[in-house]
């Protein structure tokens, strides 16, 4: 079994002795919360390793997450020092996990460094420069498997029968509970014979059984509409992605391009099992 000292695995345990309090004014990341066999433990360490913690953890008492947060890293330490000298195999894994975390840390700098208003602008205007407003639909449907049933309904509803009622009593798709609605959508987004169906409907109709891959479906148009630009509020965090995405593949190419990458060639794949490497 592999053991993996957790931040949160201490947060509940008992409070360390603790000597005369230092006021919040005259405290630095330097100021030592602990001394462990002659080893410092400064609230810069505690600092760092709040940061790491999941969100549901940031909420706890600044008290209990203090005490707890010092209990585990005292307790680190001693198992560290415990520990003596690490074999070879935890040396590689250390200078991997420094790798990945300053990794981490500067995607994350070139990400927030990419996203300001000015490039949201940017991409919000070159995304709409040519927006050609389409046609959107807001459409319900009852949805059945045969098309027996299918039939079932529409001499139901010729009847006078409620649209909603019977999609919430015979329809089996999701939005049958809804009584049918789909809510809105453009062209492109619904299966081609359903669009063909809804694209030739009127205003509050309802339209002959329609076949899909799904079923069979009876479909009612409620209302139609043309799309409009939405406000910037709306996409900025689609487009806040598509920007950070795009600086980190620049920053890495660019990387690659002027740094000097060398693969090696002819390494067994195989390799990678072989664990008896790392054994001292």
């Amino acid at each position: 079994m592999k053991y993996r000292f957790s931040a949160t695995a201490a947060l509940l345990s008992l409070a360390l002795a603790t000597s005369a309090p230092v006021f919040a004014q005259d405290m630095t990341s330097s100021t030592v919360v602990a001394n462990v066999n002659g080893t410092e433990i400064t609230l810069g360490h505690i600092i760092a390793a709040r940061q790491a913690l999941p969100p549901q953890y940031q909420s706890l008492p600044d008290a209990q997450l203090f005490e707890g947060i010092v209990n585990q890293i005292v307790q680190q330490e001693l198992l560290k020092q415990a520990a003596g000298d690490v074999s070879e195999g935890l040396k590689l894994q250390l200078e991997n996990e420094e790798r990945v975390l300053i990794a981490g840390s500067q995607l994350e700098s070139i990400a927030a460094n990419a996203v300001t208003d000015e490039t949201l602008q940017a991409a919000y205007d070159a995304k709409y420069a040519e927006f050609e407003p389409g046609r959107e639909f807001h459409a319900a449907h009852i949805l059945v498997e045969t098309e027996e049933e299918v039939m079932e309904l529409v001499k139901a509803l010729d009847e006078g029968a409620d649209f909603a009622e019977l999609a919430r009593e015979k329809s089996t798709g999701p939005s049958g509970p809804n009584g049918g609605d789909l809510g809105w959508f453009g062209l492109g987004m619904m299966v081609a014979p359903f669009e063909e169906a809804v694209v030739g409907m009127e205003e509050d109709s309802v339209s002959q059984p329609v076949q899909t891959q799904f079923g069979w479906h009876v479909i009612k148009l409620m209302e139609t509409r043309l799309a409009s630009v939405p406000p910037l509020e709306e996409v900025q965090d689609e487009l806040a992605a598509d920007i950070e995405q795009a600086a980190i593949t620049e920053a890495l190419e660019a990387l690659q391009s002027d740094g000097n990458v060398e693969l090696v060639e002819g390494i067994d794949p195989a390799a990678l099992r072989m664990d008896d490497l790392l054994q001292d």
